[in-house]
């Protein structure tokens, strides 16, 4: 293979980030071309890379780049099948969304700048896919955090956008410290920073701290890959624009960590600790979030909610030891998550509005915009895990990977041996996961019920209202005390989506509903990645769907139950219509905290926050009452004392002789006596 070919497909996103940067303001006619042909070129040069270099293949090659005393630095690359299938994903999610972003953002004035930053974080994580060296990996890892910090404030006359950037970048540093402490261990371990000396070094058993490595690793994958206990950004980022979430969500930086782990996963197979902690990490990150998606009111929440969801389904079959389940999940959830946010930015740019209860409110709402409402199904029915869709073959192969484990018989596919994989680790992750499939679904099926099919529009004319018990009070567009991140609203409802914002949904529903198929029909897709089974076993298909399809269920029962009591209640004003939310008879008195993030955020404050600024204040005080008073008295004592000389300098040759002169008196005394 021709190296220029990998090397190209990092290469021209960032080109063209920089060309759009230069040319932005001079000719703004060239941004879109700019945006888009160098991304759809890596998309199809990824997917040349991936048909060259075949299954079951590898290739490596690296240069030096800088001598350091100790472990070299290479610009190094490394390809095989994961690799491949992930930058193909990336490509191709890239190219939906910048053709998107032009219809989108199509009047915003920092388009150029925007559309240049979403070029340069595809670069970034094309480079984190494809680097063989774990610091020019840490290269593109940080490149892909300040671009998220710039992306997630586009708006940034907003202060929702404000200080969900700055929580994003904080958030996610905090994690990288640790984590860059891990990288220079385990290059210092290995003697080496190229991952497949270090690979060799885990397999040979030369690695002195394989646990300590692993949990500093761990906390950087948390603050990426926003898993307990750092995912709290996540949901706040959702005051970028749109089309940034389905990037972030599904193609970039939260599958960076997931992909990073599934690389070194031999490291981590040394450590049964580890996997034990990033399973109760996984199982806490998939529970927690499914009950908070099933309270949020904002349709962007909600998708955020389910993204941490799944990435502790991703996390949790790595720590059942079986990393061709998890990069088979992270691919099929790219693809429907991509599709649902930007379906979802469609349904905003009709409704005005990211509130589902808002939504329930528009009479007709579905068939005015019909792309969107049936890719959304579509990738909805995937996100549950319904078959014949790719998120019912990817979220089995992860059931049946902690089933293995949990049975002493991990598929670590010659990573390593099975016993390394705690049994406790498989049980973990195989219950959590369960009821994570139960709540997905109820969840996914109130988000559809509520927003499209909610009897609360078609009653307009003759307005229906709860009983006071189950009435939310209603402000503006959402419901009053629900977290909200509203972007500023450019669209005209009058003017339906153009095609750059509908064709793109469609692109991404074939691999939605096909990818699992086709890569397992002919078992190429096993052969791609390390050559264990993904096929469902019939025990963990049959629970898995089953408890979908009754977690769909419940929610379709308590939607019903919650319309049927609307219907009841007819002739209120129209400014009194509340939709029923099946998410409060499901949660019950867990629906409050939900909706909240269980008070996390408010604990966060409580515990680091706020004693943080209470030492800044002291600091402040200190640095200005303390120490510049002794820096202000220095230099006032100086000026007194050179005032009181100035006073003496009279001029008069009288007044200082006769100075002289008591001088020499009262030293004459002073001696006599």
């Amino acid at each position: 293979m021709n190296l220029a070919l990998p090397a190209l497909v990092p290469a021209l996103p960032a080109l063209g980030a920089a060309a759009t940067l230069a040319t932005g303001k001079r000719a703004p006619g060239l941004a879109r071309p700019l945006a888009i042909v160098p991304v759809a070129v890596s998309a199809v040069l990824a997917l040349v890379v991936a048909i060259q270099l075949g299954s079951g293949q590898a290739l490596d090659a690296a240069t030096r780049l800088t001598p350091t005393g100790g472990p070299d630095i290479a610009l190094a690359i490394h390809l095989d099948g994961f690799s491949s299938l992930i930058s193909v994903l990336v490509g191709l999610v890239a190219t939906c969304v910048q053709v998107y972003s032009t219809a989108y953002l199509k009047d915003d004035p920092r388009y150029p700048s925007y559309a240049a930053l979403v070029s340069l974080f595809t670069a970034a994580m094309f480079l984190v896919v494809y680097s063989g060296d774990l610091v020019v990996l840490l290269v593109g890892w940080e490149v892909m955090g300040i671009c998220s910090y710039f992306l997630i404030g586009h708006h940034w006359e907003t202060e929702d956008a404000r200080s969900a950037s700055l929580k994003a970048f904080l958030v996610t540093k905090l994690g990288d410290v640790p984590f860059l402490f891990g990288v220079f261990l385990l290059g210092a371990d290995a003697g080496s920073f190229r991952i497949e000396d270090v690979l060799r070094a885990a397999t040979e058993g030369r690695l002195g701290h394989p646990t300590l490595v692993a949990l500093l690793l761990l906390a950087g994958v948390a603050g990426k890959s926003a898993q307990f206990p750092l995912h709290t950004w996540l949901p706040d980022a959702m005051a970028g624009p749109t089309p940034v979430s389905a990037l972030i969500h599904a193609a970039t930086m939260v599958a960076a960590g997931i992909y990073l782990v599934a690389r070194l996963l031999p490291v981590f197979l040394l450590s049964g600790a580890a996997l034990v902690v990033l399973a109760v990490m996984a199982a806490v990150t998939m529970i927690g979030s499914a009950l908070c998606a099933l309270a949020q009111d904002d349709l962007k929440r909600v998708l955020a909610y389910s993204t941490v969801g799944q990435l502790g389904y991703m996390a949790g079959a790595l720590a059942s030891g079986d990393r061709q389940a998890s990069v088979f999940h992270l691919v099929s959830h790219g693809a429907f998550k991509a599709l649902l946010f930007l379906a979802a930015g469609v349904v905003i740019h009709a409704a005005h509005t990211n509130s589902i209860s808002a939504m329930s409110r528009i009479p007709g709402l579905r068939k005015r915009v019909p792309d969107a409402y049936w890719t959304m199904g579509i990738a909805l029915v995937a996100l549950v895990g319904l078959p014949p869709f790719a998120g019912f073959f990817s979220k089995e192969a992860v059931l049946t990977a902690a089933e293995h484990a949990a049975n002493g018989e991990a598929l670590t596919n010659g990573l390593g041996p099975a016993s390394a994989v705690p049994q406790a680790a498989g049980w973990i992750v195989l219950i959590s996961a369960g009821l994570t499939a139960l709540l997905t679904a109820a969840y996914a099926a109130r988000l559809f019920l509520v927003a499209f099919h909610s009897p609360a529009g078609a009653a307009a004319a003759a307005p229906a209202v709860l009983p006071a018990a189950d009435r939310g009070t209603v402000v503006d567009d959402h419901e009053a005390g629900a977290p909200y991140s509203p972007e500023p609203d450019e669209a005209d409802p009058a003017v339906a989506e153009p095609p750059a914002m509908r064709w793109p949904l469609w692109v991404l529903a074939v691999p939605t509903m096909g990818f699992g198929i086709a890569g397992l029909r002919s078992d190429w897709l096993p052969a791609l990645l390390d050559g264990g089974s993904l096929r469902p076993s019939a025990v963990t298909a049959v629970i898995g769907t089953g408890l979908a399809v009754i977690g769909a269920l419940l929610a379709y029962g308590a939607w019903r139950s919650a319309t049927a009591r609307v219907s009841e209640q007819a002739g209120a004003p129209a400014a009194e219509v509340v939709v029923a939310d099946p998410g409060r008879a499901l949660l019950g008195p867990l629906f409050d905290p939900a909706r909240h993030g269980f008070g996390v955020d408010r604990l966060y404050s409580a515990l680091f926050v706020r004693p943080v600024e209470a030492a800044a204040r002291l600091v402040r005080f200190l640095d200005r009452e303390v120490v510049e008073t002794y820096v202000r008295g220095a230099g006032a004592g100086a000026g007194l004392l050179g005032r009181a000389v100035r006073l003496a300098q009279t001029g008069n040759a009288q007044t200082y002789l006769s100075a002289l002169l008591a001088g020499v008196v009262l030293l004459a005394v002073l001696v006599a006596v």
